[in-house]
């Protein structure tokens, strides 16, 4: 569908790609990976048409339509959510007012028998069908659906957007680009802007609704949950992997594992050869047998190894002081702005050593508790810290703060103490600051890089509390994976506001769930979290769908109360046997989908599977079709437990 043909992009004397040739199939779903600043987002631009590149091309048959969600924008101010959202819509519009131009002219119209007439009933058929497919005046039911999924309230369609925020207004963004439904869709760090549920439901879009993806994100579970096909940029090259993530993580280990046996075997030939000439150079009965090795060598394709920064960087915080048992005391606290109520009765008590996360849609309150906590805003009832609690506090603003004269090396060093400072050069590589950039003032920092630095400062400094708001938007895989092994090894509390599962999958051991006006509380780790949270929404249905049905028999007075109860006992029999024989077909279903799916993956690994894009279809297919089918399952056996109990 789209063809990559020799791509080559140099900035001064240094040459971002060299040389790069792809093809993306219909329906693929591509993570572009690789280190800050390898060009992934260069990448999305030239695909976009953004950028052009240096030589070679991007070849896109004329009726393709690309969408391009790039990580800032330029926000429209203009309208009210739907109104922002409608403009998805505008060819529709467009569409709309074409086919009613062209009835009034068949109406004023009396030539009938002509070409003429008859060419114009045929192009108001053609655009009156389009404009069904297209959607028509139905088009309404997606915006909504797709604008409460991305986290929007019925009671927001109709506010300005100027009320937003820049993460909000990025959703509304988004949800254009996806009501568009784009032959090719691109996006730059999706999931930035969004919470947990949010993502989720973006992924299931992509999953099952959209066409060719293209993506670049740091969030390891939404890339796996989303992709099956991985290409990796590393010094100007790319390296295709017809595998999800998770998947391509193993294959290029054991492609770097393959290339030092073979690079170690050819330097031993070569060796030899240099040897064998060395010692036969001035001999003159082997002067043709010397010839011949010389000319070999200068044949030689030299093996490379790939370069990869294999720097292990352990790195730890400071010993943290002391606090008392219970560094943080919540009882019966709530929070209003005028009539505005944010949350109330939130009542938890965190202890020393606990790594807890505080999850749930943006605007619920998460950020709100953690000012309180900070003492930046008031409220009502009980918050008590702990004895001797020290706080450290990581916030987007918190790069602001930042002396923009300094050099970023010296502002690490100025907070850096013991033996740390001897590793402030590893600590900066590992943020992506080596080199020259450590050199870099402040002031010259992108947003990004400043919050980077502030997160560095935080891990210098000798506290027992600390609080990370979205700490992980923008940092890499390697630099997330050094905070998450040293908040690991912390010894303090770690209270972490963060969308990203898998970083916090494994680090925290208690969730506290903001929504609906209250704070609840939950033991275990995420995946436990969001596993009860699914049930706990499935069985809430199953609860409404009971009342209902109790509602209906209680409205019948004609039933006596005996007959009542064994004509529901022996309902209830029957319901359960259909209930049970349905989970088993389901479960057979289930078994036949999966088996299906590992062999179209054994297929797709091929070269041959990989350009047969009716192979990639069947695969989306599937996908969708095992997804159902769990979650019908899921459905089936609580109904089960439900009848059973």
């Amino acid at each position: 569908m789209v063809s990559v043909e020799g791509l080559t992009v140099e900035f001064g004397g240094f040459t971002l790609f060299d040389d790069v040739s792809f093809v993306v199939n219909k329906k693929d779903r591509i993570a572009l990976v690789g280190k800050n600043g390898a060009g992934k987002s260069t990448m999305l631009k030239i695909f976009a048409g953004l950028q052009p590149p240096t030589s070679g091309n991007v070849s896109l048959p004329k009726d393709i339509t690309v969408g391009y969600l790039p990580q800032q924008m330029q926000l429209s101010d203009a309208h009210t959510v739907r109104e922002e959202a409608e403009l998805a819509f505008e060819h529709i519009r467009k569409m709309e007012q074409e086919i009613e131009r062209l009835n009034l002219a068949l109406a004023e119209r009396t030539d009938y028998e002509t070409e003429s007439y008859h060419a114009l009933i045929e192009r108001v058929t053609h655009l009156s069908e389009l404009f069904q497919m297209e959607g028509g005046t139905n088009f309404h039911a997606e915006l909504e659906r797709t604008l409460i999924g991305l986290g929007f309230k019925r009671e927001d369609f109709d506010r300005p957007t100027s009320e937003f925020s820049g993460g909000w207004r990025m959703r509304i963004e988004l949800a254009k680009l996806l009501l568009k439904r784009p032959d090719v869709l691109l996006l730059d760090e999706p999931t930035n802007h969004l919470d947990i549920e949010s993502i989720q439901w973006l992924e299931n879009f992509i999953a099952t609704r959209a066409n060719a993806v293209i993506l670049v994100s740091h969030d390891r579970a939404f890339i796996d949950n989303t992709t099956f096909r991985t290409i990796e940029i590393e010094l100007g090259h790319i390296y295709d992997y017809k595998a999800k993530y998770s998947e391509y993580v193993v294959l290029r280990k054991e492609r770097r594992e393959q290339q030092i046996r073979a690079f170690e075997n050819q330097q031993k030939k070569l060796a030899d050869t240099e040897a064998f000439i060395e010692r036969f150079r001035y001999k003159a009965t082997k002067a043709v047998q010397v010839q011949s090795r010389i000319k070999q060598l200068e044949k030689v394709e030299r093996i490379e190894v790939d370069d990869v920064d294999t720097a292990m960087l352990s790195l730890k915080f400071p010993p943290a002081p002391r606090s008392g048992s219970y560094p943080v005391i919540v009882e019966d606290l709530a929070k209003r702005y005028g009539n505005h109520l944010v949350f109330e009765q939130a009542t938890f008590t965190i202890n020393r050593g606990d790594k807890v996360a505080f999850v749930g849609k943006n605007g619920e309150g998460k950020s709100t508790l953690v000012k309180c906590i900070m003492g930046e805003i008031d409220f009502e009832g009980k918050l008590q810290l702990g004895h001797n609690v020290k706080i450290g506090y990581f916030a987007q603003n918190q790069a602001q703060l930042l002396n923009e004269n300094m050099t970023v090396f010296d502002t690490i060093d100025y907070v850096a103490q013991g033996d740390i400072r001897t590793k402030i050069r590893d600590i900066l590589g590992a943020f992506m600051f080596g080199g020259e950039a450590s050199d870099k003032k402040v002031g010259v920092l992108s947003g990004g890089e400043r919050s980077r630095l502030s997160m560095i400062r935080l891990l210098l400094e000798p506290v027992n509390l600390l609080i990370l708001d979205e700490p992980t938007n923008h940092l890499d895989m390697r630099s997330k994976d050094v905070l998450k092994d040293a908040l690991k090894e912390f010894d303090g509390t770690v209270i972490l506001v963060s969308h990203d599962r898998e970083f916090l999958d494994g680090l925290v051991d208690k969730v506290y769930e903001f929504g609906n006006k209250r704070v609840v509380e939950h033991l275990g780790g995420i995946y436990d979290f969001l596993e009860r949270k699914k049930m706990d929404n499935l069985r809430e249905l199953e609860r409404s769908a009971q009342a209902q049905s109790d509602d209906t028999l209680q409205g019948d007075t004609k039933v006596t109360d005996s007959k009542l109860s064994y004509e529901a006992r022996k309902e209830q029999a029957k319901v359960i046997r259909k209930v049970e024989k349905a989970i088993t077909e389901c479960e057979e279903d289930i078994s036949k989908t999966e088996n299906k799916i590992s062999e179209l993956e054994a297929r797709l690994a091929t070269p041959e599977g990989a350009s047969d894009t009716k192979l990639y279809t069947e695969y989306g297919d599937l996908k969708k079709k095992l997804s159902d089918s769990m979650e019908k399952w899921t459905e089936l056996t609580l109904e089960l437990e439900d009848l059973n109990s």
